[in-house]
């Protein structure tokens, strides 16, 4: 499933992996039995092909490491959770588009 650009993250390594990244960090909160975020999965992948330079791209299973979704109040997923610095600055929540997605990217977080 994973192009080797999005990395694995769980609950053990969130701090390390996603709050002391100097890089903008994408953090895709969500779980197997998920079928829209198997949808989004492929978009994802594609980010993270195109950003891997300036941006980190992680996906962090909910099911697994519940204490970080819980931490942010994940209701749905998949949830897009944009970090910059350590703070979340964006969030997408629902299958969406690479091209919004990367309006996010460029704009908001840019």
């Amino acid at each position: 499933m994973s192009s080797g650009k999005v990395v694995t993250v769980t609950d053990a390594e969130f701090d390390s992996t996603v709050l002391q990244s100097d890089k903008l960090v994408i953090l895709d909160f969500w779980a197997e039995w998920c079928q829209p975020c198997k949808m989004l999965a492929p978009t994802v992948e594609e980010i993270a092909g195109e950003y891997e330079d300036t941006v980190k791209v992680g996906k962090l299973n909910v099911d697994d490491n519940p204490e970080t979704a819980t931490k942010y109040g994940i209701r749905g997923i998949p949830t897009l959770l944009f970090f910059k610095g350590g703070q979340v600055v964006q969030q997408l929540v629902g299958v969406k588009s690479k091209a919004e997605i990367k309006k996010v990217i460029d704009e908001d977080c840019g």
